[in-house]
């Protein structure tokens, strides 16, 4: 299970692993480095929580100024302990509370390596450099506050420099985006598929986004 507090002033996030959860005492003493107030999110992955547990959960958390508490987890015994402690709590796919805290786990991380495809409808974003090692399907979106990197094929939209930096990059070994930004510049994506099958580069050049084969240990 994972506990992420979220301090809603400052909007600075950290995300636990509490793997016992008979002995919770202990496992919330590296808790109280989090400043209220704070808003809780627990994400359970096949993992039936009792009421019991939960209830004690709950105490150790309000301890925290923890003034919201939500519970995603795709256990319906866990989804029904934490409705009858008027915790509000969802009931999701494994995979969605899979995507809830990789989009959760980005917010708090510089460099992101994600290993598998990035299915539609699925959002990853990343503070720093964004890796992906597998596909970004149609429908889904990346991006980066400074390059992105897909060792597979880039056909959803991707967003490199999304804060401004002009020297952000794309990669893919299979470059054909939906749609393709960097910085401030948009590129929409070939309608005929590449002949090639060679890793190849997104960048801009005079004001433009160009498109080239990228040279392994090269700079571009």
């Amino acid at each position: 299970m994972e506990i992420v507090l979220i301090n809603t002033k400052s909007k600075n996030s950290e995300i636990f692993s509490l793997l016992d959860l008979d002995n919770i005492h202990e496992t919330f003493r590296k808790f109280f480095s989090i400043k209220g107030p704070v808003e809780a999110k627990i994400l359970s992955i096949n993992e039936s929580i009792s009421i019991h547990q939960l209830s004690k959960l709950k105490n150790h958390l309000h301890n925290l100024n923890v003034f919201s508490l939500c519970i995603y987890s795709n256990d319906r015994n866990t989804i029904l302990a934490g409705k009858s402690l008027r915790i509000n709590s969802t009931f999701l796919k494994e995979q969605e509370v899979k995507n809830k805290l990789l989009l959760l786990s980005s917010n708090e991380k510089d460099d992101i390596l994600h290993k598998g495809t990035v299915r539609s409808g699925d959002r990853i974003s990343s503070n720093g450099n964004l890796c992906i090692i597998g596909d970004v399907n149609p429908g889904a979106i990346v991006s980066a506050k400074k390059n992105i990197y897909v060792w597979g094929k880039l056909l959803g939209i991707a967003f490199a420099g999304n804060t401004g930096n002009n020297n952000a990059s794309v990669a893919s070994l299979y470059l054909n985006p939906l749609q393709l930004r960097i910085a401030d510049l948009i590129a929409i994506g070939p309608k005929e598929k590449p002949h090639n099958y060679y890793p190849e580069i997104a960048l801009i050049d005079k004001r433009t986004i160009i498109i080239k084969p990228l040279l392994i240990g090269s700079k571009n």
